[in-house]
């Protein structure tokens, strides 16, 4: 997350924005005085979060499937328009870092929570605002259509309403919405007089406007409902003259007016004014000179009526036009009003709580919950959990089996700042959060095929992100660093990040690892403390509790996890076989290594006829390379190194030390 400095970057956006509008201008050919004012997005407005934390948190997008469904969006989303559902994307993928604007934003949803009638009567009003700012463009490109003016004038009819009820529950946190909210009736009684109430698509086809709003436009059409007239009037005269009781005046776009007669009464056709246009299957049509006259008379006065009809549409659309910023603004303040109603009934049906924010560098909270999880779930079999990190705590390491919950608790800590920071109550009974500006995350594996980067490459990319933009302010999820690579690498790597976090950055760290060997790092971490997840066996059968407990966990449970993976028994005996050698080999090594020491200890300066004696312990020979690598370990000095660098440093030793 580096970004380019005010000096270089106002420059080159303002050439990337030229262009931009260059490209829109040369493409478009049309007017685009719908375009807003560009905004300029200052990273430290926001809460910062790249791309690789939105996607490892579902924000948006599921992981899995790539849709809506399953992420954070999808559970908050119970907004009432188009509108709405944009701009709640919008400020779940950038939360604010203003207190004052976060208390703001809580301040609202409170208020609409308590008053559950009036938001009852905002919801039923939002339903029918149609997407104004789409109608907004849809205007401004000229491509609107009678429907479109019919939603729009239906939209506009809602703000008074919108307006009444939030000035109801007066309450100074919708003041700047209310600001927006400024009703177009002139616009409104504008389409009311003269579109009608269900126009066609097509706006060249006449049927748009209503009668007695152009006088003009009544004559013409009085003319042309007269021709009707006369037609109707013509068909039953020349029944009566030809003496053909099915004879019919008709009309199509290629040929016009025309008489037809089946054939079975051609005998009866008057040759003498009949004049033959087209010939059918069973009938044939004619015309007269009489029809002739006339049908010229009435299309003429429906091509004018048309003509004039489009005329005046466009000056309609045009003096619509004139008040899109206003529509813009509207739709913009009933957008944030709806998100904010979606808030209040999410937080209510899910059992939500305002959070307190803190200027204090602590996290309380108190029976936190994943919130799309437990959705899934059911209220029922969700476990919660605290979240306890005062100011003398930067480091949470937990431990715990695979399945056991570690990176759903994590996720549920990022949620919760997440959610507080967009102005939503959280999944919690109670919370105390700071304001974070930055959320870091290393969670899941992910090979990124199309650079050719392993899993482990990835895995400390990310991390190295964390570490070089990292605040003492921000939030930081690793989970499983160093499970990519060898036990040992792995485990180094992790110890050092940990350090180097804890005592170079000093952010909230919530750091899930399977190398037990780690929990001992509070006896030199004072800023670290160990939790755990907990799990039982009963019955030879591993239960999950899912509940997070103080201290590390006791014990690894890879085997149990397998079975419930359902790897075969046999393979799940073996396993246990080896592990039970493993772990005696373990403690005849640790036997042997406290035998050594002692008799290190308990030596004294040899006398010289001692100095010939076998040790029962020999030391093993240290050749050039070896001795060469212990002096740069213990020069190293690691406070100062990124982990991507010890890693380097590490291979190298390992090259050397193998070195024939």
């Amino acid at each position: 997350m580096s970004y380019l400095s005010q000096d270089v970057a106002q420059p080159l956006m303002r050439r990337v924005l030229k262009m931009l509008l260059d490209y829109i201008q040369t493409t478009q050919k049309r007017s685009l005085s719908h375009l807003k004012r560009a905004v300029v997005y200052e990273p430290s407005d926001f809460l910062e979060m790249d791309h690789n934390s939105q996607y490892n948190l579902e924000l948006t997008r599921n992981i899995r499937t790539g849709k809506k469904s399953g992420t954070l969006l999808w559970l908050l989303d119970q907004t009432k328009t188009a509108m709405g559902g944009r701009k709640l994307k919008q400020w779940i993928e950038r939360p604010l870092v203003n207190s004052n604007k976060i208390n703001e934003r809580h301040d609202a949803v409170g208020i609409l929570l308590d008053h559950y009638y009036e938001r009852n009567q905002l919801q039923d009003e939002l339903i029918k605002v149609y997407d104004l700012e789409r109608l907004a463009g849809r205007i401004a490109f000229g491509s609107v259509n009678g429907r479109d003016l019919i939603q729009l004038k239906t939209s506009l009819q809602q703000v008074p309403k919108i307006k009444y009820i939030l000035e109801q529950i007066a309450d100074k946190s919708f003041k700047d919405m209310l600001t927006k909210l400024v009703p177009l009736d002139d616009i409104v009684n504008k389409i009311e007089t003269a579109i009608v109430a269900e126009p066609p698509i097509s706006i060249t086809d006449g049927g748009v406007i209503k009668d007695g709003f152009d006088d003009q436009l009544d004559k013409y059409r009085d003319a042309t409902n007269n021709g009707q007239k006369w037609l109707a009037e013509l068909e039953a005269k020349e029944r009566k003259v030809t003496g053909i009781n099915n004879l019919k005046v008709g009309f199509n776009h290629v040929f016009g007016y025309y008489i037809e007669v089946t054939k079975v009464n051609l005998s009866k056709v008057p040759v003498d004014r009949y004049q033959r246009k087209q010939t059918l299957a069973n009938a044939e049509r004619f015309s007269t000179p009489e029809l002739k006259e006339k049908e010229a008379l009435i299309l003429e006065a429906q091509e004018q009526s048309k003509a004039l009809e489009y005329k005046l549409f466009v000056k309609i659309r045009e003096d619509i036009k004139k008040t899109i910023k206003r529509i813009q603004d509207l739709a913009d303040a009933i957008a944030s009003v709806d998100v904010l109603q979606s808030f209040a009934a999410v937080s209510e049906e899910y059992r939500f709580v305002r959070p307190t924010l803190t200027n204090q560098h602590e996290v309380a909270v108190k029976d936190g919950r994943h919130p799309v999880v437990e959705k899934v779930l059911g209220h029922q079999q969700y476990v919660p959990n605290d979240v306890e990190m005062g100011s003398d705590t930067s480091v949470l390491l937990i431990t715990g089996p695979n399945m056991s919950g570690k990176s759903t608790y994590m996720r549920q800590m990022a949620l919760a700042v997440i959610m507080n920071q967009m102005g939503c109550f959280v999944p919690a009974k109670k919370a105390k959060l700071p304001v974070f500006d930055k959320i870091f995350t290393r969670i899941g594996a992910a090979d990124d095929l199309i650079s050719g980067q392993s899993t482990f490459m990835v895995e400390m990319k990310e991390a190295n992100d964390a570490i070089e933009n990292a605040t003492p302010n921000s939030l930081i999820l690793f989970d499983e660093i160093g499970r990519g690579t060898a036990t040992y690498d792995g485990m180094a790597l992790a110890q050092a990040i940990i350090e180097y976090v804890h005592n170079n950055i000093g952010a909230k760290t919530l750091f899930s690892t399977h190398y037990h060997e780690l929990t001992t790092l509070d006896e030199s971490l004072n800023q670290l403390q160990n939790v755990h997840v907990g799990a039982t066996e009963s019955n030879g059968e591993l239960v999950f509790l899912h509940k997070i407990q103080p201290g590390p966990a006791d014990k690894s449970y890879g085997i149990h996890v397998a079975k419930l993976a359902g790897l075969p028994n046999n393979l799940l005996s073996r396993a246990n076989d080896i592990l039970t050698k493993l772990e005696k080999q373990a403690e005849d090594d640790q036997i042997d290594r406290n035998r050594h020491d002692n008799h290190q200890v308990q030596s004294v300066t040899p006398k010289a006829e001692e100095e010939e004696q076998i040790s029962l312990f020999p030391l093993e020979t240290v050749d050039d390379n070896q001795a060469e690598v212990v002096s740069d370990i213990k020069k190293l000095d690691l406070m100062s190194k990124t982990p991507m660098q010890i890693m380097n440093q590490v291979y190298k030793w390992q090259q050397k030390i193998n070195r024939e």
